[in-house]
Formats: C-alpha cells, sequence, structure tokens
C-alpha cells in the first residue's frame, strides 16, 4: 500500500492565530502515527508564520516514523536542518506572500545552487527530495544533480475541474512519475489531494507516498485527527 505523511502546518497556524499554545502539532503528530501515519511533514517557513524552531526541535525527538522537513532552499533554514538533522528535507520554493506553495521548484534554472545543498545534506546523511511540478525536464534536472527523491505538484490537477482537463493533468503526473522511476528516483506526490480526488493519485504505480496536509487538517477538526487519518488510509487502500 501506497505510504501516507501527514503536514501538520495547519494546526500550527490555528495555534498561531492567538499566538497560545494550543492546539500542539506535536500532540497533532503523535496522533497521526496512532492513527496508521506513514510519516510526518512540517513546513519550516522563513517567516515562521506556522511552524516554529521548537516544534521542529520536539517533533524531532518524538516522530517514530519518519521526519520530513519542508524548506527554502535558503542558509538559515539549512544550517537548522543540519542541526536538527530530520530524516528527509523537500526543498520547495517559498514567497513570504503566499498563502501556500504556489508551484513546483525550478530546478532546470537553478541547478548549481540546489545541487550544492543536496551536496551538504548528503554529507549530513539526510535524503533530499524536491519538490516539482509534472514536468519532464524538471525531473531529469533533479536526476542530474543527485536528489534522492521528486515529490510531483499534484496542485493543478486537484484544482482543475472538466472532464478533459483533469484527464491532461492526470496525464502530466503519471509521465512525470514514470520517467522519474525510469531514472531511478523515488516518486512521491502532493498538494491539493483530497478524499474525493486522491484515489486517481494512488492508483499511479509509481508512486510510493502520498504527502496530504490540509484535506485531512479540515476533517480532523470536525472528526477529530486519528479519524481523519484513517479515513484517508482507507481511501488509499481500496484505491
Amino acid at each position: 500500500m501506497k505510504r501516507l505523511s501527514i503536514n501538520v502546518d495547519h494546526v500550527a497556524t490555528l495555534r498561531q492565530a492567538r499566538k497560545g499554545k494550543e492546539p500542539d502539532p506535536v500532540f497533532a503528530a503523535v496522533l497521526a502515527e496512532l492513527a496508521g501515519a506513514d510519516g510526518i511533514i512540517v513546513h519550516l517557513r522563513e517567516d515562521r508564520r506556522h511552524i516554529q524552531d521548537r516544534d521542529l526541535e520536539e517533533l524531532k525527538k518524538i516522530v517514530k516514523t519518519k521526519l520530513n522537513l519542508e524548506m527554502a532552499n535558503a542558509q538559515e533554514i539549512i544550517r537548522t536542518a543540519l542541526f536538527i538533522k530530520p530524516d528527509m528535507v523537500t526543498l520547495v520554493p517559498e514567497r513570504r506572500e503566499e498563502l501556500t506553495t504556489e508551484g513546483g521548484l525550478e530546478v532546470n534554472l537553478n541547478q548549481d545552487a540546489i545541487a550544492t545543498s543536496i551536496r551538504t545534506f548528503h554529507e549530513g546523511g539526510i535524503l533530499v527530495s524536491l519538490f516539482i511540478n509534472p514536468d519532464l525536464d524538471q525531473v531529469k534536472a533533479a536526476h542530474r544533480i543527485q536528489a534522492d527523491i521528486v515529490e510531483i505538484h499534484t496542485g493543478v490537477y486537484s484544482d482543475t475541474v472538466g472532464v478533459k482537463e483533469v484527464e491532461k493533468e492526470l496525464g502530466r503526473v503519471i509521465n512525470a512519475a514514470k520517467l522519474a522511476d525510469k531514472l531511478g528516483l523515488k516518486v512521491h506526490a502532493g498538494h491539493g489531494l483530497n478524499y474525493q480526488n486522491v484515489q486517481r493519485i494512488t492508483a499511479i504505480e509509481e508512486i510510493e507516498e502520498l504527502s496530504i496536509g490540509h484535506s485531512i487538517i479540515s476533517r480532523a477538526v470536525l472528526v477529530g485527527m486519528e479519524r481523519a487519518v484513517r479515513e484517508m488510509r482507507d481511501l488509499i487502500r481500496l484505491a
């Protein structure tokens, strides 16, 4: 069965709305693991809008599955990652004014800078994933600079309406996944996936892991974290 990693950023978003202590993303991560999550994801943004450094430190101590740190290719965050030593990092583009990550990393045009960071993380014993659009040139570039994993951005697929349009976007994801797998890259997928659209992505053979946050946290507000995670795992299993 495909692995499911849960992004708990939005638990921290709710907490930061009052600058208080609740709800705690660390506790949310514990509940997600108890419900069967295969990994926990957090994005330590440069502006610290949700996840804080202390959250990351505590998560490193308590996560029993796998801790994946999403981050910009920025020196300050790189230093933090090397100190904390998550199981893996996922390099993503980051703009301060965006509500959420809006697209994939431009690997093809920034190969030297990203390759330098990949070497640094590898020296520190940390796996590196690149969050990329379902574009064959980006897949090839990720392979050239020796990334371990590509996470294919499914946001456009998730937001698209219309049968033909959805099939077109799904085809892009499938083609990117097949090429990445052929080149020896591990293949993950995420962004915008929810209880209605996850099964078609799950059915893509080359994709090993799904990264889902907002939809599960939104469901958890109504039914609890453990039930929300189990419902998503049931959908993945049925696919």
